[in-house]
């Protein structure tokens, strides 16, 4: 691919958030691309996309367009207000809830044993009493049938 940009996004004062390709992007390729991104070919302005609907969300959609036009190779020139890379969002602060501190204290309790119970209790191997061997045939017993029960 040529070097230098193959997109070119801004605003215009008429059609708002528009788009346009430069001579080093074959125009079939570039229209297929813009159209895939939501732009629509402006009357009497050969080259030229605006963005369909830009009130719904269009700086939003126009930064999504660069964007994507940049993961597929493009080199791609944006206004400054357009362009992902430059005027990324600032971090939404976040306020601490303690729902980590929280966590973790309910952790360290689980892990401890509680002073309710007192020091935890050690058996010593000859305090243990001995598991009876189980013998090689044990006996079969069979219940008797009651006197008082029904017959069949």
């Amino acid at each position: 691919m040529a070097p230098g940009p193959h997109f070119v996004f801004h605003t215009h004062d008429d059609h708002g958030f528009v788009a346009s390709f430069t001579s080093s992007m074959p125009a079939h390729l570039a229209h297929w691309f813009l159209v895939r991104e939501q732009f629509e070919p402006v009357p009497g302005e050969p080259g030229l996309f605006r963005l369909a609907e830009p009130e719904r969300d269009g700086p939003r959609r126009t930064r999504q367009a660069v964007n994507d036009l940049r993961r597929h190779g493009y080199a791609v020139h944006a206004d400054y207000a357009l362009d992902p890379a430059a005027s990324a969002s600032p971090p939404i602060p976040t306020r601490p809830n303690g729902l980590m501190e929280r966590r973790s204290r309910l952790a360290q309790a689980a892990a401890g044993r509680s002073p309710r119970h007192g020091p935890a209790r050690t058996a010593s191997p000859s305090a243990a009493r001995p598991i009876p061997s189980t013998p090689a045939s044990a006996p079969t017993v069979h219940p008797t049938a009651s006197a008082t029960g029904r017959g069949r």
